[in-house]
Parts: structure tokens; C-alpha cells; sequence
């Protein structure tokens, strides 16, 4: 119509016409990109919206079931003055007591001059996080928190406290479950954990620094981690939602409000740096139903010490793919040995899935009970087979790890053999002497600097090869009443002194 009005206008010129036509077509575009683009960022922020809203419904309905955990032990310390402290001769402010209160693992041993220690009784108190997972009042913690506590206090989101009792524990897995006498509580559903996926949203609820209920939000960083000297049995799920202490024993929860892991731990010396850990909800839920069952948890043992398998050993071996676990060495009388397993054995599949690595073969076969038959396919003599083993029962850690009870009681801590595997993990090859396997929190041995992961080298003054020298060592020192090591750890090399009951 404009172009008709135009024709008919004998004094309109041409040139105007197609000058205004070219304008509107000039701006005409921008326009409608604009208009596109401001649709696309409202759409969006609605979209933001939406899911902030979801993400507050999911933390509203979830926070009432979980709680507040003090866990309260009486240790005995020993109080040392040290030389050049304007604090006096009762305190090191900066000493093993400040590292032990805030953090779970204690720093690298420093060299201090200290004088004639005195004992005393003191009260410690640990807070954490927990939640409920039954109406009547059974709730999911970690083990570290509630395993040797005299005392659990619990707190609920609306302010009722009462005092938990501990059904049972599993060290292996840090896993705890205790109970509150009542009725009628919200509770968290448990998701399946193997189904969860990496990059998924998850949310991380808990009592980080006493403060309470405190809702941190991330992604499922990575699945499987192990070897992080945690537990026996580890396989976490690491995540960057922002976990710092306080948060260990609570709830990981996914988009659905379902809990698919613990809490349990951080990596770096003083919070949240975007590493946390927790154990998956699968491992942890068959744990938690023996427990409330009043059974004891068994755990299947094959008898030999899985080594993964590095491309250069796969090839030497035969094997193209490096799927599946090499076995360096097969327990005596055990059931690999029973089944007719040896080592340079490679085991390929367990019940005919891949076996992935060494430490989630561990997982696995712990998680049958004792007298469980599995299948094997192996690498062996060059051919491929397939055995039926009946698994025994795996015996204590501290029997494992060549300690022994008494090491647990005595000093705190168990050692096992150094293997060219953990030589390798720990970056001591070519060295001799035995590792430090697990650490009494609170004990004297980890005042003192022993972590699980050091190096033994020398027991006063006379080197050890392995836990049966240790052991004799050990018993000789019982005579002196005292114990010298000359321990290695990470990149320190110091000397470590514990008393011990005279015989």
C-alpha cells in the first residue's frame, strides 16, 4: 500500500522511497534480535527461579531429619612445657592439642624441646552431623564421631535434644548408626548411589563449624575414589559441594530429596577447597541393616593382595587390555588358595563382570558374607579360566595388618608389611621397614606424629624388615619400658618416643 501511495504521488521522488524502505529494513533486524534476545534472558531467569525454588523446597523438606551431633570422650593427656613460651610451662598454644582439636589428621612433626610432661583427664568434645533415617529414631553418622564416644548429644532442627545410643559401628567403612527415643520423626529416603552419575546437582547438609543446618551446593565431582587412607574399605563419592568440619556423618542428597552418600571427609588442612567426600549410601545402607539387626558384620575374604594392573605389566603378563587385578601373592590355606589361585594369577571378572582395580575387587568381595561362592575368570599359565571359590571369613585389621590387638591397646596404632605396591603408593622404594596401618584418634602415637601411611624404619636403633621383627622388637622394648622409632613420613624423617607397660 505504501508503494502504491508512493506511485500515485507524482511528487514524491524514487530515490526517497527506496532510501526509506532501506531504513526500516536497516533497523527493522536489530530490533527483532532484541526484542528475541530479552525474551531468552527472561525465559531464563524464570528458569533460574524455578530451580532456586526447587532447590529451597528440597533443603526445607530435607533439613528437619537432619541433626546435630556432640560426641563427648574422656583421654587422658600429657601436658609438656616448652622452652621460650610466653605462655608459661602449661600450654603450647600452637602444639599438638590445637592441631588435634581442629583437624582431624595431625601436621607434620616439628621439632620442640619439651620438659617433664604431666597427665590429666580432659573431656573432648567432637561435633558433627547426622540424620535420620526411620521414623522411631535411628539416625546414620559417621564411625570417627560416634564410634568411641561416652556421650552422644543429638539436636534436632527444631530444637529438641536428646542423649543417642550407639547401636553399632564399622571402622572398616566409618560408618555408625545410633538412636534417639522417639516417634513420629521425619526421615531422609536412601537413593540407589550406584545410579547416580557424574556431573549430577547434589545438595550437602550439616552442622559445618557448630553452625546449624548449614545448605551447600555442587556437583558429583567423581565416583570410586580410594586410597585415600580413610577407612579399609574406600570407594567415595567426591564432591565440590562446599563441606567443611562439622559436616562429617551428615546427608549428600540429590535432586529427588534422597540421600546417596555421607559426609565424611575433606581434603586440605583447614576447609572446604572444593574435594569433599562421601561414602556412597549402597555401602553404607547394607552396613546400617546388620547393624540395627544386632548382627555382627562379616565380610567375605579371599587371601590375596590385589595389585593393578599398569599397561606395561598387563603386556608383560600377555594381555592386551588392563582391566583386571595381578595377585603377587596368595595366602597360605586361604580360600584363593583352596580354589587353586597363585600368584602371577591375573583375575579378569568376578560373577562375569570386569574387575576395574584393585581396590574396588577389595570392596566387592568384602561385601559377600563368609561361605559365599563366586565365580572367578583368571589369567593363568597363559589361558583363560574360570574357578568357583568359596570365600572365608576376612579376620580382624589389626590381624591383617600384622599388629595385632596388643599394638592397638599398647601404642596405638598397627603396622603391616611394606609391599612393593605400597612402596610404590606411598614413594618408598628401595627402602625397608613397616607401614603404619591404622591410628587410635587421641593416642600418644598420633600426638607424637604417626599417621596412617608412615614409615617405620628402625625400632631403638635396630632396623625392622617386616611386622614379625616388629612385633619381636617390640616385646624386647617392653623391658625398657619405653619405645624409640625413627619413623618416615611424606617428607620428613624424625624420631618418635612412647612409653610402654613394662613386663
Amino acid at each position: 500500500m505504501f508503494m502504491d501511495s508512493c506511485k500515485s504521488n507524482k511528487k514524491f521522488p524514487h530515490h526517497l522511497v527506496i532510501a526509506a524502505i532501506s531504513f526500516l529494513l536497516l533497523f527493522a533486524a536489530p530490533l527483532s534480535l532484541l526484542a528475541e534476545d530479552k525474551a531468552q534472558e527472561k525465559e531464563s531467569l524464570i528458569i533460574l527461579r524455578q530451580m532456586g525454588k526447587s532447590l529451597a523446597k528440597i533443603a526445607e523438606k530435607a533439613s528437619p531429619a537432619v541433626v546435630s551431633l556432640e560426641a563427648q570422650k574422656t583421654v587422658v593427656r600429657e601436658y609438656q612445657s616448652f622452652e621460650n613460651s610466653p605462655f608459661g610451662d602449661q600450654f603450647d598454644p600452637f602444639g599438638d592439642d590445637f592441631w588435634n582439636f581442629f583437624y582431624r589428621r595431625s601436621p607434620s612433626p616439628r621439632q620442640r624441646s619439651p620438659r617433664t610432661p604431666q597427665r590429666k583427664k580432659d573431656v573432648t568434645t567432637a561435633k558433627g552431623s547426622g540424620f535420620i533415617i526411620s521414623a522411631d529414631g535411628y539416625i546414620l553418622t559417621n564411625n570417627h564421631l560416634a564410634g568411641e564416644a561416652e556421650k552422644l548429644n543429638v539436636e534436632l532442627a527444631d530444637g529438641r535434644k536428646f542423649t543417642a545410643k550407639t547401636i553399632g559401628t564399622d571402622p572398616d567403612t566409618d560408618v555408625a548408626v545410633i538412636k534417639i527415643e522417639a516417634n513420629n520423626l521425619s526421615y531422609l529416603e536412601l537413593a540407589d548411589s550406584d545410579a547416580t552419575e557424574v556431573g549430577e546437582w547434589v545438595l550437602a547438609i550439616g552442622n559445618p563449624l557448630g553452625l546449624s543446618h548449614t545448605v551447600t551446593l555442587g556437583i558429583v565431582s567423581a565416583k570410586g575414589r580410594s586410597g585415600l587412607n580413610l577407612a579399609t574399605y574406600e570407594n567415595f563419592i567426591q564432591t565440590d559441594a562446599a563441606i567443611n568440619f562439622g559436616n562429617s556423618g551428615g546427608p549428600l542428597i540429590n535432586l529427588d530429596g534422597k540421600v546417596v552418600g555421607i559426609n565424611t571427609a575433606i581434603v586440605g588442612p583447614g576447609g572446604n577447597i572444593g574435594i569433599g567426600f562421601a561414602i556412597p549410601i549402597n555401602m553404607a545402607k547394607s552396613i546400617a541393616e546388620q547393624l540395627m539387626k544386632g548382627e555382627t558384620i562379616e565380610r567375605g575374604f579371599l587371601g590375596v593382595m590385589p595389585q593393578d594392573l599398569e599397561p606395561e605389566l598387563a603386556e608383560a603378563f600377555g594381555l592386551k587390555d588392563t582391566k583386571g587385578v595381578l595377585i603377587p601373592e596368595v595366602t597360605e590355606g586361604s580360600a584363593a588358595d583352596k580354589a587353586g589361585l597363585k600368584h602371577n594369577d591375573v583375575i579378569l571378572e568376578l560373577n562375569g563382570e570386569p574387575v576395574e582395580s584393585a581396590d574396588t575387587f577389595r570392596n566387592r568381595i568384602a561385601m559377600f558374607k563368609p561361605g559365599t561362592d563366586v565365580k572367578l575368570t583368571i589369567w593363568q599359565d597363559g589361558k583363560r579360566k574360570t574357578v568357583t571359590v568359596t570365600l572365608a571369613k576376612r579376620p580382624p585389621t589389626d590381624e591383617l595388618m600384622g599388629g595385632g590387638p596388643a599394638a592397638v591397646e599398647e601404642l596405638g596404632f598397627t603396622v603391616r608389611d611394606l609391599t612393593d605396591d605400597l612402596a610404590s603408593r606411598y614413594g618408598y622404594e628401595g627402602q625397608s621397614g613397616v607401614i603404619v596401618g591404622t591410628v587410635e584418634p587421641g593416642s600418644q602415637a598420633e600426638r607424637v606424629g604417626l599417621a596412617p601411611g608412615a614409615l617405620i624404619k628402625e625400632v631403638n636403633q635396630a632396623q625392622v624388615h617386616n611386622t614379625k621383627e616388629f612385633n619381636e622388637a617390640i616385646e624386647k622394648a617392653k623391658e625398657k619400658g619405653s619405645v624409640l622409632f625413627l619413623v618416615k613420613r611424606e617428607r620428613y624423617t624424625f624420631y618418635a618416643l612412647l612409653p610402654l607397660p613394662k613386663k
